[in-house]
């Protein structure tokens, strides 16, 4: 019963683990992209944060797109300051798996990794996705101004009636504004990359289901 409670359950700040001051190492470049995992990154570029399941698929999702200046793995939504990988496992952190994508607005838009988001998990699925169990697997769009909060917002209602005529439930995404973001060890950087675990796990792929905001196509 204590397993389920950590696998379904936000631990409370008094509950949630103590984490460590010093943040993970992490390569100072992108695997596939080579350009600056922490930054600099150049003037006008901007960030946006999804959860949408394991993060090692949803990482190659987003760097395959036109537009996207670097892409990394960490943790955000709880509590927990830098937390491993082993104790956001452990679901007494709060932490969700997220991507951090940094993008060129002049060659992509917000509402175009949005549709990518959208389309390539099931977002009613709470704190899972697929056979992946624990609350760091829920749906969430973590938002890094009053913009994208908006856009976020606007997109899951106009999603909504198009999963709905899918015979699934409600759409469970959390959307909010980001706090920390925490780099996750260096190894699950860019996992799946050719030169790292070409054909290592992913769940992550079209649904089936078209999110109608952006002109953008899903791709993976």
């Amino acid at each position: 019963m204590f397993l389920r409670r950590m696998k379904h359950e936000m631990p409370t700040p008094d509950q949630a683990l103590p984490g460590r001051a010093i943040g993970m190492p992490v390569s100072d470049r992108h695997e596939v992209l080579g350009t600056p995992l922490q930054g600099p990154w150049p003037e006008g570029s901007r960030v946006a944060v999804f959860g949408m399941g394991c993060f090692w698929g949803a990482e190659r999702l987003f760097w395959n797109l036109p537009g996207v200046i670097t892409t990394s793995v960490g943790y955000a939504g709880g509590i927990t300051p830098n937390p491993t990988y082993e104790e956001v496992c452990s679901g007494m952190t709060g932490h969700n798996e997220v991507v951090q994508v940094v993008y060129d607005p002049a060659r992509t838009d917000y509402e175009q990794l949005l549709k990518v988001f959208w389309e390539n998990h099931d977002p009613t699925q709470g704190m899972r996705q697929g056979n992946d169990v624990g609350t760091q697997y829920r749906s969430a769009i973590y938002t890094t101004n009053d913009e994208q909060l908006r856009i976020a917002q606007a997109s899951r209602d106009a999603f909504a009636p198009v999963v709905a005529q899918t015979g699934r439930g409600e759409i469970t995404t959390e959307i909010q504004p980001l706090g920390d973001y925490y780099f996750a060890e260096d190894y699950h950087q860019q996992y799946l990359a050719p030169t790292k675990n070409p054909n290592g796990y992913c769940n992550h792929g079209p649904t089936g289901m078209t999110c109608p905001i952006g002109v953008a196509k899903t791709g993976a």
